[in-house]
């Protein structure tokens, strides 16, 4: 592991205890170990994307990063700070946003949850309220302010949620599915102001998700984990080209024609009256290929589609086990 990190890891193992009834009243215990000998190092600044499949140990990673959990083993490091031997010390330097779950308080209005963050982290009052009209403006909350929080909806208390985390200017931002049953319009609010964060205040991100866009748009580095164990680590384009990923361009022509002549390495996979499918190397830009079919074509509309985590990390373990 490469030192100097603003996260770093070392070889760090978490093991579950897990008892299983085999019979009646009989059980049986065994160890889950949801992380395996895991190291990385991420720069001060950087914005990461972490995915894998669900069990993969994100979760558990991120629980550990915070202080929740203790690991089993290794060398685990946050701005200097062991985690989970100093959990308060380390809240103030760090922002967390669980996308299925809430830090905001459910039956009072926004602001209120705000107030009370202001008096738990002891924020000083013209930087609590200059972070706070910052968040608003930009996540676009003035209008929810004096709303219950159990009245919001999921793409509002997320905004909601992100700007609670930021409040008292962590150092580093900790997204687990940030963007998750959110619309477009929303999910294009939350990267741009991530985008925004990092940029001008040089937050560190560390973000899973499922959303390849979240990746796409925001992260220029992105680690893979599954079993607990770091699969891939490198810019996305690695990952589509390793997992040999295509997306899907969906186009709709004035009437029903033959397949589209596509330039390889380009096929169409799929032809339902006016409508064709066609797909091609995720890691490849989709501008030639819908350049071409404008000029060539009567098109009406078309659309890109891009392929799923799940399907691109089984195919990059696919290609490994039969190498």
């Amino acid at each position: 592991m490469t030192g100097g990190g603003f996260i770093e890891l070392d070889r760090v193992e978490k093991v579950f205890d897990v008892r299983k009834k085999t019979g009646f009243l009989r059980w049986e215990r065994r160890q889950v170990r949801a992380v395996d000998s895991l190291s990385f190092s991420v720069a001060r600044g950087e914005m990461v994307g972490y995915i894998g499949p669900n069990g993969a140990g994100k979760s558990t990673t991120i629980k550990m990063l915070t202080g929740i959990l203790t690991p089993s083993g290794g060398r685990l490091r946050v701005a200097g700070i062991d985690p989970s031997r100093e959990r308060t010390r380390l809240a103030h330097r760090i922002g967390v946003v669980f996308g299925q779950r809430t830090t905001l308080w459910w039956d009072l209005p926004l602001i209120d949850s705000y107030k009370l963050m202001h008096r738990m982290y002891r924020i000083p009052d013209a930087r609590y309220r200059s972070n706070l009209e910052q968040c608003v403006e930009l996540l676009q909350l003035d209008a929810l302010l004096d709303v219950p929080v159990r009245q919001l909806s999921l793409g509002q208390r997320m905004r909601g949620d992100i700007a609670a985390a930021l409040l008292h200017d962590p150092e580093v931002l900790y997204l687990d599915e940030p963007t998750i049953g959110l619309d477009v319009i929303s999910k294009a609010r939350v990267r741009e102001f991530l985008r925004e964060l990092n940029t001008e205040r040089g937050t560190t991100v560390l973000l899973t998700t499922h959303d390849l866009q979240d990746i796409e748009q925001l992260c220029s580095r992105v680690m893979v984990i599954d079993h607990g164990r770091l699969m891939y680590d490198g810019p996305l384009a690695g990952l589509h080209e390793a997992g040999e990923s295509e997306r899907t361009l969906v186009v709709d022509l004035e009437r029903e024609l033959p397949p589209i002549d596509a330039p390889a390495p380009a096929r169409v996979v799929r032809v339902e009256g006016p409508r064709q499918w066609l797909a091609f190397p995720a890691a490849q830009s989709a501008a030639p290929l819908v350049a071409r079919i404008a000029a060539e074509y009567p098109l009406v509309d078309l659309s890109v589609r891009e392929p799923d985590i799940e399907a691109v990390i089984a195919r990059m373990y696919a290609d490994r086990a039969t190498a």
